[in-house]
């Protein structure tokens, strides 16, 4: 497999797949046209195919061809999610999406046809396949937990047994030159956790105060309370991000609410900060609503582990990387970047690794390009093939390792 040269039809395929999912993308855990177009590009190879029952996920699993026993055949498992993003498109692509308040602005689409390639490429080598594959296609990454569903679907189980490693790959529209590739051994993401925080107090009439109990100081002190907290309550070396990112009330100037509203992320870099976290953002508030004598109640919208990548399979990747692209292609990270992904759900279960592969355009500075989740980030075609080559020997090359 490291060896094997894309066929141009191949990679002029997966062009067309992923310009057609940016052009129409969905969002969340229902993607009927992701799920059909995926389905379609898998049409005619030797998978076994299940969708999801609560999210329009697809499994398809390849056996390979050696003679090994079933009970000893190592399963890898390899991921791409699906979903897009609710932003209106302004990268002027000429693929971009028809669809206003909607894009793949985080480069999943290109994700879902690298993976596509994968499943191309070694059911084309599956008489040498020391082992078994599962393709993971998968919505709701963007803060819908989509892959702890897929687990609960069954998703690490679809071989009949658990995989050995898991992989995924992640484009950056810059960061990273076209084609370079970056990971960290230990925790690579942060852990995200997205709270909704309803105070609830007694509104009236804003010549009265003294009989009302207002919710919108409680909401300011809160505020003010939660960045104390998370700069004094933790240690400086696993530290906390927490933004109050939406913050909502009344609908006069002479009307008292009854309610107010705050919506808050947070970012965690290690386990000790992350068990810890929630628990005190919720004492925090509990005690400014009993000084204000006002109510309140969080809800724990997500929670995202942090994503902790196999020091083994971190070296397996570079070892890989190296041989199917070359040399000086992988950089070491060195230290935990704050985005969250719920690929962390697959590796708290399963050892593995994820590499973000660099898709700035060629012709765009990578230091100074739009990131990811940006209305005009731009991701080039030209890694498609690389990534579908890079996907398909870290399976081949891990089930001979294991086999």
């Amino acid at each position: 497999m490291t060896g094997r040269a894309l066929d141009a039809g191949l990679v002029e395929d997966l062009v067309r797949l992923r310009e057609d999912l940016h052009r129409e993308p969905e969002l969340g855990l229902d993607l009927p046209r992701t799920q059909a177009k995926v389905l379609a590009a898998l049409d005619g190879l030797p998978l076994e195919i299940t969708t999801g029952s609560g999210l329009t996920s697809v499994t398809a699993v390849l056996r390979g061809g050696t003679d090994a026993g079933d009970g000893d055949r190592p399963v890898v498992l390899l991921r791409a999610d699906m979903d897009a993003l609710p932003l209106t498109e302004a990268s002027g692509v000429p693929y971009a999406s028809k669809i206003e308040g909607r894009m793949h602005a985080c480069g999943h689409d290109l994700h879902t046809a690298m993976l596509v390639g994968a499943a191309r490429l070694l059911a084309a080598e599956r008489d040498r396949l020391h082992g078994d594959v599962v393709f993971m296609f998968q919505p709701g990454e963007e803060g819908h937990h989509g892959a702890r569903l897929m687990i609960e679907e069954g998703v690490l189980d679809a071989a009949g047994r658990r995989p050995v490693a898991a992989y995924a790959l992640h484009v950056a529209s810059s960061m990273l030159p076209s084609g370079w590739l970056l990971t960290r051994k230990g925790p690579l993401l942060a852990g995200g956790d997205a709270l909704r925080v309803t105070v609830r107090g007694r509104g009236g009439h804003d010549s009265q105060p003294h009989l009302l109990k207002d919710p919108v100081p409680a909401a300011a002190e809160m505020i003010l309370a939660l960045q104390t907290y998370a700069s004094r309550g933790f240690d400086p070396f696993d530290p906390v991000l927490l933004s109050v990112g939406s913050v909502h009330a009344g609908t006069s100037a002479n009307i008292i609410p009854d309610e107010a509203e705050l919506k808050i992320g947070v970012r965690t870099f290690g386990p000790g900060a992350k068990a810890q976290v929630v628990d005190g953002v919720r004492r925090v508030l509990e005690g400014v609503a009993a000084a204000h004598g006002v109510t309140v109640a969080v809800e724990h919208a997500m929670d995202y582990p942090v994503t902790v990548v196999d020091a083994a399979e971190a070296d397996f990747a570079a070892g890989t990387v190296e041989k199917v692209l070359g040399p000086d292609r992988l950089v070491w990270a060195p230290n935990t970047l704050s985005p969250s992904e719920d690929f962390s759900f697959v590796l708290d279960q399963v050892p593995g690794a994820m590499l973000f592969l660099g898709a700035c355009p060629p012709d765009r500075d990578p230091g100074s390009a739009s990131f990811n989740h940006s209305p005009d980030a731009v991701f080039g075609n030209e890694v498609l093939g690389d990534g579908a080559r890079l996907l398909a020997s870290l399976a081949a090359d891990r089930l001979a390792a294991a086999g």
